[in-house]
């Protein structure tokens, strides 16, 4: 049976509830997407006959040990990692990355440079300036263009030379859903020496990471964001996997992925992580690997955003008082997620969000922690913009009751 987003709603408890007697939607899977029940059961069935720690001679440590070696392989299926041993786990992507960036600056000394992006997550950002700022490195940041908010590389490329010691970059914008080009970035990046770290938050849930494709040195994302628990997972390259020296509690002595997490991990949400990369992979023929079938299924959840993304344009397009910060051109859907940051005229992004909330109807509004994009889009000070985040269980149907829900504001 081919992939369609009914097949799909069925799964998700939150899709089928109602408040206060009507129906709820859900436009706000930027910020966590919803959770198949298969995800849910799997998490319960772990914390409520497994619940352990990892190491000890009995039968629950033993599944302990299984769930985490089952997570690393689902991850690495999922990211396209040579093994799972480059996986690495963490409360989310935001504390990887701060962790991840100690021990990838420890031997950054004053006078490099690393560069970070305004179109990124400031997870991306702010971990980056800070550990900059404590070797005092020089940290540049590279614009956007303000017409399509997709990066401008031009301005990138001028600021790579071989002082640049890291270049962190996001792969899909998470207020704008532009897509970036980030093989060319590594691959330009590697020329002068440099590191790439990619945050791979938004992207994830809308099209399938390849790391050995890309070359990259390091890539988070999380878990919550493709239909699963709050974990983050981290691919670090096999070079660096033994070079780095992570901050460790005394008397860690782990290889491989271990030495770079720290305390005991969330093993109901790797369980949970687990389900969630099936799900995903569902759609797949049943005989083929893992990587396989999320090919496949990935290449139908992008076929059905297509046809949201073409539709979201057109109904937008109907309406004059409607700004779109973000590619707007129905040829260019393959260069963005189904992700829409809008501002209607005189009337703030706050008081938008909360008429629709009264709808139930989920969008967030704001700066989605992209403060460089909000501020030099303008925006920051004048409440961010209100972003609109369609998944693949969501239908044309829904984003016409959107726009039916916005009436109100809109003029033609």
């Amino acid at each position: 049976m081919p992939f369609t987003p009914e097949a799909v709603r069925q799964s998700f408890p939150a899709l089928n509830q109602t408040v206060n007697n009507e129906p709820v939607y859900f436009f706000d899977g930027p910020g966590g997407s919803q959770v198949p029940s298969a995800v849910l059961e799997k998490m319960t069935a772990y914390l409520g006959h497994f619940n352990s720690n990892l190491g000890g001679a009995f039968f629950s440590s033993a599944e302990t040990v299984s769930v985490v070696e089952q997570a690393r392989a689902s991850a690495q299926a999922l990211l396209g990692a040579p093994s799972a041993d480059n996986i690495v786990f963490g409360a989310n992507m935001t504390s990887l990355t701060f962790q991840l960036s100690r021990a990838i600056s420890r031997d950054w000394q004053a006078g490099d440079e690393i560069i970070v992006t305004a179109l990124d997550h400031y997870s991306n950002v702010s971990s980056w300036q800070q550990a900059a700022e404590d070797k005092g490195v020089i940290v540049h940041q590279v614009r956007v263009n303000e017409a399509d908010c997709t990066l401008d590389y031009e301005h990138l490329f001028s600021l790579l030379s071989n002082k640049t010691r890291l270049v962190a970059v996001t792969y899909a914008s998470n207020t704008t859903g532009s897509l970036v080009g980030v093989k060319r970035i590594i691959d330009a990046a590697h020329l002068m020496g440099a590191q790439v770290y990619v945050d791979a938050v938004h992207y994830a849930p809308h099209a399938l990471v390849d790391v050995q494709a890309l070359g990259c040195d390091f890539l988070a994302c999380s878990a919550y964001k493709f239909f699963g628990p709050h974990v983050g997972i981290a691919y670090v390259a096999p070079q660096w996997l033994q070079t780095l020296r992570p901050y460790k509690v005394e008397p860690a002595t782990e290889q491989g992925p271990g030495r770079f997490e720290t305390g005991t991990q969330s093993f109901e949400a790797l369980a949970g992580l687990v389900a969630a990369v099936e799900y995903l992979a569902q759609w797949g023929d049943k005989g083929a690997s893992l990587r396989q079938r999320l090919i496949q299924s990935y290449a139908q959840y992008q076929q059905h955003e297509a046809v949201l993304s073409q539709h979201f344009l057109y109904c937008l397009s109907q309406y004059s008082n409607i700004k779109l910060y973000g590619i707007d051109e129905p040829s260019r859907i393959s260069e963005r997620t189904p992700t829409f940051a809008i501002r209607i005229d005189g009337v703030t992004p706050g008081d938008v969000a909360s008429h629709l909330g009264r709808l139930n109807m989920c969008v967030w509004n704001g700066h989605f922690y992209a403060l460089g994009l909000c501020k030099q889009l303008g925006v920051l000070e004048e409440g961010g913009v209100i972003r609109i985040g369609l998944m693949h269980y969501n239908t044309v149907e829904e984003i016409d009751q959107l726009f039916e829900a916005l009436g109100p504001f809109l003029q033609r």
